[in-house]
């Protein structure tokens, strides 16, 4: 024993006190170490803030929830910004457009994803709690309007004052009306010199019959009558109902994705209460969830002890939720062991893409980069379908699914920003159907699969169907020509004309899908000087007489720019194709033929002449047997290299001019 304590001493794993050794000496003690176990003590519990305090305090009927809707850049984050910097929300000066987290939303000026935020609002010596849901105003982003109104009570229908009533400002007094929300009118941007504040407030009136003694007259930018729009909320919209006693019932409206917490939940408590710890269950996966932490957004993430009926607040779980498919927004959630004590709510329709685009790496060495990319965005927007595809000119890529062509577009602006992304996306196309002879129905949406079929000949195929879209157009009364002629040139069938003032028309059409994405609203904006607004809604599908259009390059297709076409329009878009695929073609050893192919039938054609050694530049005055013989020499060794090069090889860049606007 003395040997290990001495060797235990000299590498100093044990203290040398006298009785330190003494206990190890001792033959009566075993070699143990005592510890003592100090007495359990519970966690301190987190303080209440002041805010927490202040929202404990109020009572259910002094809730309010709203939004806020209008046409695109009607100026609904300039407004939330200054309800926010009202309420002591933020400080005022501060961040512009603090409710959009994008950077393509700030630099386009538009917002994409409906943001939340709680405020108290001091009225009438009471606190008010106030829930703000800051919406979207382009049709792309319809499915963020709906989910919003289904966790409000009323919404804000803001007005732009010198453009007045708008497309979309219809599209979303109709949908609100139809769930039954009640609407403050609000007429923005009254100090423009070009304001017309009483023509905006008549539209209102003739067209949504709403009161003009009830409108708000404000500046959103200067701050001019903002401080009449909360008192206006607090008097016309209804608080919520519920009942924080019962058992949970809440709504999931939102989700998005945390990579340190997993799937975040903004949810509408419509009854009882939730709070960390809890277990909870879903309706439609029927999985349980420990909840981690539950907050409101003011403006950021606030995390709080309790939600209770009537709040709107985020929740996410620990262990988190790792999936995004996981939380299907619409779905409901209640306590374990209350399922059958609950009646679920009704969800919301999941939007469908309805614009399809091939996406390609320009260099294939970026492919893995550019997978978890267009992932990670895809994490925090559910409406985008992936679907992996191959060309064999462009490589490996993806078929992606958007709502519209704007959502497209901010997709790949995202891409390029937020990642860096190099990449090729192909025109917008549309699905089609084909309706076959036995009885089946296919819905084709990648061009590269429509059947190579001739339309009006006995096929295999009973019947070709295109997707149609009803189209509401607002426009001052003096380009009233020029729209008609725009929306019939486009394969349009006008279905309503109506003056709702004297200068500005209601023009209602259903147009081709198809002819909507190929850019029909940019030729709209150019020929009414900006001043026309477009909003569409899903229609029907319709016979057509379409057919697949195809680029061959000496008689090999190019699957990545195929397209569907209609008929009529096969030649002009094949001679297109042909004439600019040339211009981005370099000239080659040997011959390049580039077709245009409609069905079965050539519609176009152009031809690259070979690099070719003048032969003949030593002959001066010889036969023509030997002028002859020369040609037809070259001409066999051109057939020779063709056999032994194969097809042409064309690069990138060819294929990125072709398909640039």
């Amino acid at each position: 024993m003395r040997l290990w304590s001495q060797r235990l001493c000299r590498f100093g794993a044990f203290n040398t006190r006298p009785h330190v050794l003494r206990h190890l000496k001792s033959p009566t003690r075993p070699w143990s170490r005592n510890f003592k176990v100090s007495p359990r003590r519970n966690a301190p519990s987190q303080p209440v803030g002041d805010l927490e305090r202040r929202i404990s305090d109020i009572p259910l009927k002094r809730f309010r929830n709203f939004c806020i809707v209008a046409h695109v850049d009607h100026g609904k984050s300039t407004l939330s910004d200054r309800l926010l910097e009202l309420t002591g929300t933020i400080a005022p000066g501060g961040n512009k457009q603090i409710l959009d987290k994008l950077d393509v939303e700030r630099e386009r000026g538009i917002t994409v994803k409906a943001q939340t935020c709680s405020m108290i609002y001091h009225y009438k010596d009471q606190d008010y709690l106030l829930h703000l849901v800051d919406t979207p105003g382009h049709v792309d982003f319809r499915a963020e309007v709906s989910r919003s109104y289904a966790s409000c009570g009323g919404a804000l229908l803001l007005v732009d004052a010198s453009q007045g009533v708008q497309a979309q400002t219809v599209a979303n007094f109709y949908l609100a009306f139809a769930q039954g929300l009640h609407l403050v009118p609000i007429v923005n941007k009254v100090d423009l010199p070009t304001a017309d504040p009483p023509r905006a407030l008549k539209q209102m009136e003739e067209t949504f019959e709403l009161d003009p003694a009830k409108a708000v007259l404000v500046s959103a930018k200067t701050g001019l009558g903002v401080e009449g729009v909360l008192p206006a909320v607090i008097e016309e919209v209804p608080p919520p109902i519920g009942d924080h006693l019962k058992p949970l019932k809440l709504l999931l409206v939102d989700s998005w994705y945390s990579n340190y917490k997993g799937v975040i939940l903004l949810v509408r408590i419509f009854d009882g209460q939730i709070k960390a710890g809890d277990h909870i269950t879903s309706f439609a996966t029927g999985l349980r969830y420990t909840v981690g932490e539950v907050g409101i957004m003011h403006p950021g993430q606030t995390p709080q002890t309790t939600l209770r009926a009537g709040q709107v607040g985020y929740i996410y779980f620990n262990p988190g939720m790792k999936r995004s498919q996981e939380a299907k927004v619409g779905d409901t959630y209640t306590t374990v062991g209350a399922e059958k004590l609950v009646e679920r709510l009704p969800g919301f329709e999941e939007p469908k893409a309805m614009v399809f685009v091939a996406a390609f790496p320009v260099d294939q060495g970026d492919y893995a980069h550019l997978e978890d990319s267009i992932n990670q965005i895809t994490l925090n927007d559910r409406s985008v379908t992936l679907q992996k595809e191959s060309s064999e000119a462009l490589g490996a890529g993806w078929r992606l699914g958007f709502l519209g062509t704007l959502h497209c577009s901010v997709f790949e602006d995202r891409l390029r920003q937020e990642h860096g992304a190099s990449i090729i996306i192909t025109p917008p196309t549309v699905p089609f159907k084909v309706a076959w002879k036995d009885g089946r129905e296919e819905i084709i949406s990648n061009p590269a699969h429509f059947p190579n079929l001739e339309p009006g000949k006995n096929g295999p195929y009973a019947e070709l169907q295109e997707p149609f879209v009803s189209v509401t157009i607002t426009l001052p009364e003096e380009y009233l020509g020029k729209v008609i002629e725009l929306c019939e040139s486009n394969r349009g069938e006008q279905k309503e004309l109506q003056f709702f003032t004297a200068t500005q028309v209601i023009l209602k059409y259903d147009l081709p899908l198809a002819q909507l994405v190929d850019d029909f609203f940019g030729k709209l904006k150019s020929l009414t000087k900006g001043y026309a607004s477009l909003d569409y809604e899903e229609s029907d599908w319709r016979k057509s007489n379409i057919i697949k259009l195809q680029l061959l390059v000496n008689k090999e297709p190019i699957d990545a720019v195929a397209r569907v076409v209609h008929y009529s329009q096969a030649e002009r878009l094949g001679r297109q194709w042909v004439t600019k695929f040339k211009e981005h073609v370099d000239r080659q050893m040997y011959e390049v033929v580039i077709q245009a192919v409609a069905g079965k039938r050539i519609v176009a054609r152009e031809t690259i002449k070979p690099f070719r050694k003048d032969v003949l530049s030593k002959l001066h005055a010889s036969d023509i047997s030997r002028r002859r013989k020369l040609l037809e020499k070259q001409k066999e060794g051109r057939k020779k290299l063709t056999a032994v090069a194969g097809n042409i090889s064309i690069e990138q860049k060819a294929f990125q001019g072709f398909l640039s606007k």
